[in-house]
C-alpha cells in the first residue's frame, strides 16, 4: 500500500464528501459523551481487504476510538465472522461509519472476486492482472485489493510503462512506427507492450521488437496460434471481456497473463455490517 499520507488524502476527501457541513442527524440526537461498543460482521463469505483503511478513517475523526481487528487483509472469512470490534464516542463512530464501510466493502469485494478468478488458474503459470479501469481517485487502493486477492498489478499509471494501443497505432501510422518512436524517445529501461488484434499484427510487433504483446479480443484458436508464433520471444497478455470466458481455457492457449478490467470496474461490494451492542 502507498504511504499513509496518500491514503490520508483519499480518506479526507471521502469524509469531506460525506459530512458536508456536519453530521446533522448524529449531532441532533446523540447526547454528548455517549460511548458505544460495536462490531463489524461479514454477512457473506469473502476475502477481507481494507482493515488499515478503516482504522485510519476513525483515527482521522477521533484518535480516542479503539478499533480492534480480528482479521488481516487477505484472510478468507465465512458468513457471520466478526471482523473487528470498535468502541468509543458514539458521535465519532456514527459519523465515520458509512465511509469506513464503503472502503471495507468495496476493497473486500475486489479481493474476493480476484481470489475466485486467480484460484481458477492456480494449477497454471498464467497470472490474473488488473487494468487502469479503476474508480477515479481510488486506484492505489483498488490495485492493492487486487494484490490482496492474489492477482497482479498492471501499470499503476501512464508513466509506469509503454502500452501502445489501437489509437496510438493509428496516430503513429503503424505498429512498427509506434515501437520505433517509443524506442527512440522513451526511457530505455521501460518495456514496450503493444496491443494486437490479428496474427499479421503479431508478426509485425515481433519484428519490431515488442517486449510484451497483448492479444486483444481474440478467440481461443487465434490466441493459441499467436502464442505459438511468439514462442517465448515476448511475454503475452490476453485481454478483452475475459470475465465472460473460461479463464482456464484461455490459460491453456499459453498466455502469460490475463488482464481484466472487471476486477475493479464492475465489482459487487462484499456485504459487511457495523452494529452497536
Amino acid at each position: 500500500m502507498q504511504p499513509n499520507t496518500y491514503i490520508d488524502q483519499i480518506i479526507a476527501l471521502a469524509l469531506a464528501e460525506d459530512m458536508g457541513t456536519g453530521d446533522i442527524t448524529t449531532n441532533s440526537i446523540v447526547p454528548a459523551g455517549t460511548k458505544v461498543n460495536g462490531s463489524f460482521k461479514a454477512k457473506e463469505e469473502g476475502v477481507i481487504c481494507g482493515i488499515e483503511v478503516v482504522k485510519q478513517v476513525f483515527d482521522t475523526l477521533d484518535k480516542s476510538i479503539n478499533f480492534t481487528p480480528f482479521c488481516r487483509d487477505g484472510d478468507k472469512v465465512s458468513k457471520g465472522t466478526i471482523i473487528a470490534e470498535i468502541s468509543g464516542m458514539a458521535a465519532s463512530i456514527l459519523t465515520g461509519e458509512r465511509v469506513a464501510l464503503n472502503f471495507l466493502q468495496r476493497l473486500s469485494g475486489i479481493a474476493t472476486r480476484t481470489a475466485k478468478l486467480a484460484g481458477q488458474l492456480s494449477e497454471t503459470s498464467t497470472k490474473v492482472v488488473d487494468t487502469r479501469k479503476t474508480t477515479p481517485g481510488m486506484r492505489v487502493l483498488e490495485k492493492y485489493a487486487v494484490k490482496t486477492g492474489g492477482g497482479q498489478n498492471h501499470r499503476m499509471n501512464l508513466s509506469d510503462g509503454i502500452l501502445i494501443k489501437d489509437n496510438h497505432i493509428k496516430a503513429a501510422g503503424s505498429i512498427s512506427r509506434a515501437i520505433e518512436a517509443a524506442r527512440k524517445n522513451a526511457p530505455r529501461t521501460l518495456k514496450i507492450e503493444v496491443e494486437v488484434e490479428n496474427l499479421d499484427q503479431v508478426n509485425e510487433a515481433l519484428d519490431a521488437g515488442a517486449d510484451i504483446i497483448m492479444l486483444d479480443n481474440m478467440d481461443l484458436n487465434t490466441m493459441a496460434k499467436a502464442t505459438t508464433i511468439i514462442d517465448g520471444r515476448a511475454l503475452t497478455e490476453a485481454s478483452g471481456n475475459m470475465e465472460q470466458k473460461d479463464l482456464l481455457e484461455v490459460a491453456r492457449t499459453g498466455v502469460d497473463m490475463i488482464s481484466m478490467g472487471a476486477l475493479t470496474h464492475s465489482i459487487k461490494a462484499m456485504d459487511i455490517s457495523l452494529k452497536f451492542e
